[in-house]
This record gives structure tokens, sequence and C-alpha cells, in this order.
């Protein structure tokens, strides 16, 4: 099986023509009944033995980092030994050197990109801890920044090295993490700062990928991919901060206008989905929109069937959804002015 990768490598080391492959997208576009720019590609597996190698590595690293723990140069026993950290990181880059830039495999690639920066991560954050055993809210956020803003340092080395499309997300999460410390370290123990912190971090991520995919309107190429890991990156940060700011997840309870304005907002996600031909933002707050119509059924008197009639509502409208993507989008983006329309993905390979 060949991804959209491997036919961008192909047409990229001329192997085969480019209208050849476009030929080829066109013919696969006719057999699904949708375009190909609608399917939103993202490489991930190109066989079992990416799920093989996958096990393996975790595996490995697992091993490990339990094995670096044991060396503790003076750590107290409950303390976290910054040598798990080194080696886990040293033992990902290492991998990654044959799995990644040699193979070219995809779903190893994420996780061993994972354990490097995760591995960095921890490293620092265990010497943190030795170094700084009784820091206070501020102290610790400026550790957390600064923590971050080597592990974007690391994320930025392995993009280098390696140019997996999940790096430059993984970055920008670790920079928005970078901000984040600063920013609670001046002002701690404010909450709805921290929400506040979490939604610009969000739209800056998305703006960012935005700018991914306005380099890539046909999706043929890498950046296609580096931009579906950045929209997923920023989905869940827009949606948890913005449900939260407005309320509507404080108690165990949601009044009736609440749900509405959940629902409303969900609405407005949808159409923004559908113009950028992404389905992140969807996916991220469907568990928001969820609870919103299991407490209208519940006011409604379906006490007992609120959460199949949820399920039944939700399930059917987003099934129903997929299979009209292509023409949803079309309504969408048709109604949007020409300077907007002009930056977003075509509604059909035949502009590119």
């Amino acid at each position: 099986m060949y991804s959209e990768s491997d036919l961008q490598d192909a047409v990229a080391a001329g192997i085969i023509p480019a209208s050849q492959a476009q030929a080829l997208r066109d013919h696969v576009a006719r057999l699904r009944a949708s375009p190909v720019v609608d399917e939103e590609h993202f490489r991930l597996l190109t066989g079992f033995n990416d799920i093989f190698v996958s096990i393996a590595s975790v595996i490995l690293l697992v091993a490990i980092g339990w094995l670096g723990n044991s060396l503790r140069f003076g750590a107290a026993p409950h303390e976290p030994a910054f040598m798990a950290g080194v080696l886990v990181a040293a033992a990902s880059w290492g991998l990654a050197e044959y799995f990644t830039r040699a193979r070219r495999m995809a779903l190893p690639s994420i996780l061993l990109l994972a354990g490097f920066v995760g591995g960095v991560g921890f490293a620092l954050f265990a010497l943190a801890i030795r170094l700084f055993p009784d820091a206070g809210d501020s102290t610790a956020s400026l550790i957390l920044s600064g923590v971050a803003a080597i592990s974007a340092l690391a994320a930025w080395m392995h993009w280098r090295r390696f140019m997996v499309p999940i790096t430059v997300a993984a970055g920008s999460a670790a920079g928005a993490g970078v901000i984040a410390g600063l920013v609670m370290a001046a002002f701690p123990g404010s909450i709805t700062l921290a929400f506040l912190v979490l939604l610009v971090a969000g739209l800056a991520i998305f703006a960012l990928a935005m700018w991914w995919d306005m380099r890539d309107r046909a999706r043929t190429t890498r950046r296609s991919d580096v931009a579906f890991w950045l929209h997923l990156a920023a989905a869940p940060m827009i949606a948890h901060a913005l449900f939260n700011l407005l309320g509507v997840m404080r108690g165990d309870q949601m009044d009736g206008g609440q749900a509405l304005l959940v629902i409303a907002l969900y609405v407005a996600f949808g159409l923004v989905a559908l113009a950028i031909d992404r389905r992140a933002l969807l996916v991220s707050s469907l568990a928001y929109v969820l609870f919103a119509l299991y407490a209208l059924f519940q006011k409604a008197g379906a006490v007992e069937l609120s959460w199949a009639l949820t399920a039944l509502v939700i399930g059917s409208a987003l099934l129903l959804l997929s299979a009209f993507w292509h023409h949803a989008r079309a309504l969408v983006v048709r109604g949007l002015p020409p300077v907007v329309t002009e930056r977003l993905p075509y509604l059909d390979r035949a502009p590119a």
C-alpha cells in the first residue's frame, strides 16, 4: 500500500512524472466519489510492519527508561532519575536514524519523536526537582517555561534532521508552554488567565496551521501533513479554553441556555471546519456537545434514554456530514468572499 507521501517522494525523485501522479489521484477520487483534497490524508501506517516496529520500540524504550531510573547519582528514592530521560532521548534519536531517516516509517517515527522530546523534557524536569526541591508556584512556572523552551529547541533539532511532520506541532506546543509558564509565573493562581493563555496559544497554533495549509492548497506535499498535526494540536486548546471561559463546564450540571450555547458554538466550529477542510475542531469539541445534548434531553424528560438519544443524534449528524462533506463545503466556501476563498484548500483538484 502506497501513501500520498510515497507518491510525492516518487515525483520528487523523478521516478514518475507529476502528470501521471495527478492522474492516479484523480482516478482514486473517482473511485471514492470524493475529491482527494477532501480526504484529509496524513501518513500514519505504511503496513503492519509499522505496528510491529512501534510495539518493539515502545518495549525497548520502556526498558531503557527503567534501567536509567536505577542510575540515581544521589537522587532520593522518591525523586525521578534524570538519566532515564537522557537514555530514552538518546535511544530514540539513534533508532530514528534508521527507522525514520533510512526506512521512512510513519508510526515509529511519531513514537520516536515523542520519545526524544519527552525524554529531554523528563530529564530537565528531574534535574529541576533536584536543584529546586522547595520551589514555589512562581519558580515552578519559570522552571516549566525553561523546560518547555529546551524541549522546543530539541523538537527543532529533530525537525532539521528528520523532517517528521508532527515535529512542528510538538515544537509549537512546547513554545506555548514557554509563554504559559512565563505568564503564570507573573500572575500565579489565576485560573481565568490560564485559560486565556491557552486560548491565545491555540489560536496562534491554528494561524500557523493555516499558514502551512495556504502553502499547499492542493494538499499534495508534506506541508499538508504538517498543517494536519498543527490543527490537531490547536483544536483541543481552543475548544477546552473557550468552553471553560464561558463557564459551561463549571459544576456537574448544565442549564438549557448553556447547552444551547455549546450547540451553537459547535455549529460555528463545523462551519470553520468545512471552510478550511479540517475536522479537528469537530472532534476536539465533541465531548462538550455530547454533554450539552444530554442535558437538553434530560430537561425534556427523557432521563433514561438521554445518552442513547444523544449518541443517536450526534452519530447520525456526523455520518451525514461525512457523506456529504464535499457538497456542504462547497456551499460554505462559495458563500465566502474571494479574498478568503483564494487562500483556502481547493474544492477539487482541477485548479491545482
